[in-house]
């Protein structure tokens, strides 16, 4: 198992900041999207075309962890010692991309 230090969120104030921006736009998309289900005449394409962007905005969501995770765990993980760890870490979460 990975050190517990490895195991908390460090995010520099500029990748959390960036990271609840695109959040908190997204739950706007989320709502706005419960309120087009709600419209009987929404065209299913419209729909889907707004499910397409939320998963965009998640995933530039994730690149802004991921690179954080990069940059403060993996590159670093050889010196701690727990390098094998680390990429199997990343290789179960990165499957799910």
């Amino acid at each position: 198992m990975a050190d517990p230090c490895c195991e908390q969120l460090r995010l520099s104030e500029q990748s959390r900041a960036e990271a609840r921006r695109r959040l908190l736009s997204i739950r706007g998309h989320v709502e706005g999207i419960l309120r087009m289900l709600e419209n009987e005449d929404i065209y299913c394409v419209d729909v889907l075309r707004q499910v397409k962007a939320v998963d965009g905005a998640l995933r530039k969501v994730s690149n802004v962890i991921l690179r954080s995770h990069l940059k403060d765990h993996v590159v670093s993980a050889t010196q701690r010692g727990d390098a094998d760890e680390i990429v199997d870490e990343l290789m179960e979460i990165l499957k799910y991309r």
